[in-house]
């Protein structure tokens, strides 16, 4: 991804969250500059990969296959002594048709959560013990309550909706074509993007940049 379309994401992600009435932490707008002058009081948000995330997942079309995300508070699996959160929280930007990859967590339980804009378009699969899918039926709590649907049945969520999603629990997920961006909660266990991501095809998680111009932000891979 190039550099200039990274930071013109992150401008137009802060006008749409908080175009849905959600406020953000200050450093969701620190600049390189900012970080620099934080360096001793931001530890946290650092150790934490608090920030913002933005992934095409190596796919150079960003608009059919990529996402936004922004962890905003997370524990830490491996200190848990120093950051004892048992929690984390993100929002995630999904467009039209632009799709999330089929992947599970080894670790995290989430809740992805509708909070605004269009419909969210899930499919599920459960795995076997070794990492395939299966052809079986798949149960999910979606607003605590108990659904069963087909593997890789299309489960829509509309706004306000929300779906429990256990470790080991395929997923792909992507916006409904015609109902406009969606605007995702995530309330989970414990986030380590760096170790706790099984995607079925072979994926690079975080994005090779292409520096075409500075930083106005940085990823959480670059603090």
């Amino acid at each position: 991804m190039k550099r200039s379309e990274i930071n013109a994401i992150i401008d137009d992600s802060i006008a749409f969250i908080e175009g849905h009435g959600f406020k953000l932490p200050p450093f969701v707008r620190w600049t390189p500059a900012d970080w620099d002058r934080m360096q001793e009081s931001s530890q946290e948000i650092k150790d934490n990969m608090l920030g913002w995330d933005i992934t095409d997942f190596g796919s150079a079309d960003f608009d059919k296959r990529g996402l936004i995300m922004l962890t905003l508070r997370n524990g830490n699996l491996h200190d848990k002594e120093t950051y004892p959160k048992a929690y984390a929280e993100k929002l995630l930007i999904t467009g039209e048709d632009q799709e999330t990859p089929i992947h599970f967590h080894w670790s995290k339980m989430e809740d992805i959560i509708n909070r605004g804009g269009g419909n969210l378009l899930v499919e599920l699969w459960n795995s076997d013990e070794n990492e395939e899918k299966m052809d079986t039926p798949v149960t999910v709590s979606i607003d605590g309550t108990k659904r069963t649907f087909k593997a890789g049945e299309v489960i829509t969520i509309k706004p306000g909706e929300s779906i429990s999603l256990v470790p080991g629990l395929y997923h792909r997920f992507y916006g409904e074509v015609g109902s406009g961006r969606v605007l995702l909660g995530e309330v989970s266990s414990v986030n380590d993007d760096k170790v706790d991501n099984r995607f079925y095809e072979t994926l690079p998680r975080f994005p090779a940049i292409e520096e075409d111009e500075p930083a106005r932000y940085l990823l959480i891979t670059e603090y």
